[in-house]
Parts: structure tokens; C-alpha cells; sequence
């Protein structure tokens, strides 16, 4: 029999208002007393061990695709020196090999393919941050190292076919050729638009044509004009700052609206795809450290759950999408089943599973079952 590990995102509202989110527990949970916010179990099979002796580094990035298969980018460049001993020439132990950067995964978990790294005609990333699969299965990537100011989109099957800036130096915030440090990525199907949070050293969200690179608009907090000036550190007490501090996340929902996670602000924005500023959601925390990481909209028809990724209390917020707030969570800091260690990335499939992955030394992707 299976070792029963649930995870609930319950919420449990008293009279005065107060909302105790249940986390881990050896059983299951009841519904929540508000009704419908989401129940979930973790999937500890999940997915299969990887094959050929392969190892992951830090895993920064995971999309799914129309098929429900699972692409998962990973960190080559942080293996541990005892990570990798079977690559030495000689080997001087059994393992291990470091994992292709870029994996797909089918819907149970067995591997399908993998690729990725430097190769002709592109700049390959010096740290893998993001991953998006878009419409045609056409799968970006873009990098954060102090290098990075370029995106890259590959076929399935790994053919360059695109790249938008180049390596080198960031021209700034309001540049219409090259990026800066660009963390996250989605697309629009119907506009043929490729939408990046740009980033680790840009404050802004800038939007290209998905086939030929082309740029088209961009903005900054509040729909503003980004501005590169040097911020203070984050004061929960002061007025939300005017600019991003890092646009880590973008997401778009049916109804076209593109959410944006200001990592170090502790907030997410909300925008019309023309970048006209609508409203934000300031998240309280304890945690100074990625409260906002990334954010999935639920696959009800009307999306009424957003799923936010806490990687400063490495645990998995659910706010309702209307007004920002938090209904439940699930996760708690840890390295077992269910619990999250650099909680990073998060994305969701057709079913309304939840899959997660974990920088730093949590270094591992877990699915999360919709129950």
C-alpha cells in the first residue's frame, strides 16, 4: 500500500475573519468550509527515476505542453563536484551523469526526450532560468546570469529557431533590441506574441512577435515607463514602490490578462495585454526572500483560483484571482514528499495538476494530484 502523503490547500475561516491554511498531515483533509478551493495530494512516484545514470542541478523551470507532457530545464552548471563523479575521466564512482538542460516528460512521469546546452547559431544561456512550451510546442528558454540578455526558442525536438538579444551587456530598461537578465516567458496564440518578465537586471514586461523577433510594446510597474534607478530594499511599511523590483513571473489568462510577479515587492500586478495597468495584490509575508516566485491560474472556466509559488515560506498560496486573497495553501518547508526546498517555478496541466520545481538544493520536480 502506498505511503499516504496529503497535501490540502484547506481553509478554515473563523468568525473573526482569520484564515488557518492546513499544510501537510497523514491523512485526508475535509473541504474547505468556503467551498470549492482546491484539495491536493502529492504524487511521490513522480516522475520516474531518471535514466543512463543522469542527475539534475538546480531544476529552475517547468512548463507543460498541449498534450500534458512535462518539460523540465534544469542547471547543469550547479552539479556539486560529488554530483558527477561518474563523468570523471576516469570515473571514480558509479555516479552520476549530469541530465540533458532541457526534459520532456509524458503524463506519467516517463521520460520521452532531452537536449539542450551550447550549440551553432545561438547563445546558449549561462544559467538556465526559464522554460515555456507555447501553442505549437515551440519551447523557449531564457537565461539569468549577468550575461544573459537574449531569450532563444527551439522546436520539440531542440532546432534553434529563433533568438532575440544577444549576450553581453543590457542596454537598459526601455531598449527595444536586447533584454536584461530575462527570468520568465509566455506566449499569446491568437496576437503571435511572445511576452517576457525581463528581469534579473531590466524592471520591465516586453513584448516581441513570436515568429520573427519583432518588437512591439513594453512597460514597467503600473503600466509606467520602467526606470533603471537603483531601489531601496523592500519596506512593507512604505508605499509599494513605483517600479519593478524583478518581474520574475508572467502569466496570461483566458480572458487576457497578463499577471506579473514583482519577486522582491511581495506583489503581483495585473494588466490588460496592452500593458494598461489594472490592479495588485501585495501578498503579506515574514519572508523577505520570494514570496511571489510564479503564479497558474486554475482550469475552472472562470479561472477563480490563482496558485502562487512562496519560495520565501516554501509553501503554495492559493489566492482567489478577483481580489488577491489568500484562500488556503499547501507545502512546508523540507526536502520529503510534499515539501519544498527553493520553491521556484510552477506550472499546471489539463487536469489541474500541479507541478512544481525547486532551485537551490531542493534541485527536483513533484506533481501535486487535484483531488
Amino acid at each position: 500500500m502506498k505511503r499516504a502523503n496529503w497535501v490540502t490547500a484547506v481553509a478554515l475561516i473563523g468568525a473573526a475573519g482569520i484564515i488557518t491554511a492546513i499544510g501537510c498531515a497523514q491523512q485526508p483533509m475535509q473541504q474547505s468550509s468556503a467551498g470549492g478551493v482546491p484539495q491536493y495530494q502529492v504524487d511521490p512516484f513522480w516522475p520516474k527515476p531518471l535514466q543512463d545514470n543522469w542527475i539534475w542541478g538546480q531544476v529552475s523551470s517547468v512548463s507543460v505542453d498541449g498534450r500534458d507532457h512535462v518539460w523540465v530545464l534544469h542547471r547543469p552548471a550547479t552539479l556539486l563536484a560529488d554530483d558527477k563523479l561518474a563523468q570523471q575521466k576516469p570515473p571514480t564512482a558509479t555516479c552520476c551523469i549530469s541530465a540533458p538542460p532541457v526534459m520532456e516528460f509524458d503524463p506519467d512521469g516517463k521520460f520521452v526526450q532531452g537536449w539542450g546546452g551550447p550549440g551553432q547559431g545561438y547563445d546558449w544561456p549561462k544559467n538556465e532560468h526559464g522554460l515555456h512550451v507555447d501553442w505549437q510546442g515551440n519551447v523557449w528558454i531564457a537565461g539569468n546570469d549577468p550575461a544573459d540578455h537574449h531569450i532563444l526558442k527551439f522546436t520539440r525536438e531542440g532546432k534553434f529557431l529563433l533568438q532575440i538579444g544577444k549576450p553581453g551587456k543590457s542596454e537598459g530598461s526601455n531598449s527595444r533590441t536586447q533584454l536584461g537578465r530575462p527570468g520568465a516567458i509566455v506566449t499569446d496564440a491568437a496576437a503571435n506574441e511572445v511576452i517576457v518578465g525581463d528581469g534579473y537586471g531590466n524592471h520591465r514586461v516586453i513584448v516581441f512577435d513570436a515568429t520573427t523577433g519583432a518588437y512591439k510594446r513594453h512597460w514597467g510597474a503600473y503600466g509606467a515607463v520602467p526606470d533603471d534607478t537603483k531601489q531601496p530594499p523592500y519596506n512593507p511599511d512604505a508605499t509599494p514602490p513605483r517600479q519593478f523590483g524583478n518581474p520574475h513571473c508572467v502569466r496570461q489568462t483566458r480572458d487576457k490578462l497578463i499577471y506579473v510577479c514583482d519577486r522582491p515587492h511581495q506583489r503581483v500586478q495585473v494588466f490588460q495585454a496592452n500593458g494598461t495597468y489594472l490592479r495588485e495584490f501585495i501578498l503579506p509575508s515574514q519572508s523577505r526572500s520570494g514570496p511571489v516566485a510564479d503564479t497558474v491560474a486554475s482550469i475552472d472556466a472562470q479561472q477563480r483560483y490563482l496558485f502562487v509559488a512562496d519560495g520565501g515560506n516554501s509553501q503554495v498560496n492559493i489566492l482567489t484571482r478577483e481580489d488577491g486573497k489568500i484562500v488556503g495553501n499547501f507545502g512546508r518547508p523540507g526536502r520529503m514528499a510534499g515539501e519544498f526546498r527553493s520553491l521556484h517555478n510552477i506550472a499546471i496541466d489539463s487536469r489541474g495538476n500541479i507541478f512544481t520545481a525547486e532551485a537551490g538544493f531542493g534541485r527536483r520536480v513533484q506533481k501535486f494530484k487535484l483531488q
